[in-house]
């Protein structure tokens, strides 16, 4: 383009200065070829860089200008332009309808770097995203949560378990936008529906979902509000009481165990606020195997092991294990260690199937449940948050 503009400058000096300013005697003056249309030869051109402006139709033809190199179309009124005086490879000048490559190649770069900078500022984190009523109606039907059962929400929002919500239910001490309800099936929405219980207006947010694994200790009972026994939702007093500082506004989770260890068992249990995972992780269908280590009194044989691994029967079933082993004798252990790896888990099965062949238990503990194993370095009534991977371990995929 620079080219261009400097010879369009040079060209207007020249024809601005008088023909004898340009020759003088004795210089050889070299003629410019006319620039023809090849189809017509009566049709010359008349370059420019610009449309020009309207002018009337000349009367007559002028004649070709020597001092210009160009002419214009002859009768017609019309004009041929050729903005584009380029240097071809071979050096000379020539004149062309399109522009260079090098000059489209530049606007197309300067038109790509425009539109980046355009969805920076469009997409920052000042400008909040719009929503079209069609994404927010996909939105609303796929990922909001849908309306659930009265009692299902009022057990997740901690006032009492499941069973004892419908009951409250059945007694009238619930009310639901005005009217008491004495269906438990309700479907409600406790971000629209007010909801009471008791006098007291449920919370809009429900507390979020929590899975956390407890290294339960010897002495607890899972059962909640037992008061002969203590329970091992005690174990996470500190946890709820710091619940407001680390998550202000939102109400406290109801936890509870999935299933029970009973009070001499130690291990791992699963302890959360989620009904359905806790039904899933539970159910046989879930087809999750549990892992004990059971040390035994005196010395253990061949025939132990083959009665443990034949089964019993435990209220009128038969159960069977997946698999028993006798792990080696370790010097820091007096006592003979069982790995014993049962399918249903049903209560006391363990030390049913020992008993049953003629052992006695001294201690027993639970390290794996499916795919997740209780952490070594978890000491005795403390736990962690479970991690997704650890969920999927343990066949979650809510």
């Amino acid at each position: 383009m620079a080219a261009a503009i400097s010879l369009s400058a040079l060209s207007s000096s020249l024809l601005s200065r008088p023909f004898h300013s340009i020759y003088s005697p004795g210089r050889r003056l070299r003629t410019l070829p006319r620039l023809v249309v090849c189809s017509s030869p009566s049709i010359e051109f008349d370059i420019s860089f610009a449309p020009p402006k309207p002018r009337p139709k000349p009367a007559a033809d002028p004649g070709p200008d020597p001092g210009r190199g160009a002419e214009f179309i002859s009768g017609a009124g019309l004009q041929l332009f050729i903005p584009w005086i380029v240097r071809g490879e071979d050096g000379n000048l020539k004149l062309q309808s399109h522009p260079p490559a090098s000059v489209v190649n530049a606007i197309v770069a300067t038109e790509k770097t425009g539109k980046k900078k355009k969805k920076e500022v469009k997409g920052s984190a000042d400008v909040e995203p719009k929503h079209s009523k069609a994404a927010r109606r996909f939105y609303n039907s796929n990922f909001r949560d849908q309306p659930q059962r009265l009692s299902k929400v009022l057990a997740a929002a901690g006032v009492a378990s499941r069973r004892s919500s419908e009951e409250l239910i059945l007694e009238g001490r619930v009310t639901v936008n005005g009217s008491v309800c004495n269906t438990p099936q309700t479907r409600v929405d406790p971000t629209k529906d007010i909801i009471y219980v008791n006098g007291n207006r449920l919370p809009k947010r429900l507390p979020p979902k929590v899975y956390l694994a407890l290294n339960k200790p010897k002495g607890y009972i899972c059962s909640a509000g037992a008061k002969e026994s203590k329970s091992v939702l005690e174990l996470f007093n500190d946890y709820l009481k710091s619940w407001s500082k680390w998550n202000p506004g939102v109400p406290k989770p109801r936890l509870f165990t999935v299933g029970r260890l009973d009070v001499a068992t130690t291990g791992l249990i699963i302890v959360t606020n989620d009904g359905d995972f806790a039904q899933h992780i539970s159910h046989p269908s879930s087809n999750l195997t549990k892992e004990y280590l059971a040390a035994v009194e005196g010395e253990v044989h061949k025939r132990h092991l083959m009665a443990i691994s034949e089964g019993t029967a435990i209220d009128g079933v038969h159960c069977t294990p997946e698999s028993v082993e006798l792990l080696p004798r370790q010097l820091d252990m007096p006592r003979l260690r069982l790995r014993i790896v049962v399918h249903e888990g049903r209560n006391h099965e363990v030390r049913e199937l020992v008993k049953n062949a003629g052992l006695e238990i001294y201690s027993l503990k639970r390290v794996r449940i499916g795919g997740f194993r209780l952490p070594t370095d978890l000491r005795l009534g403390k736990h962690i948050e479970l991690k997704p991977a650890d969920l999927r371990a343990l066949g979650w995929k809510g």
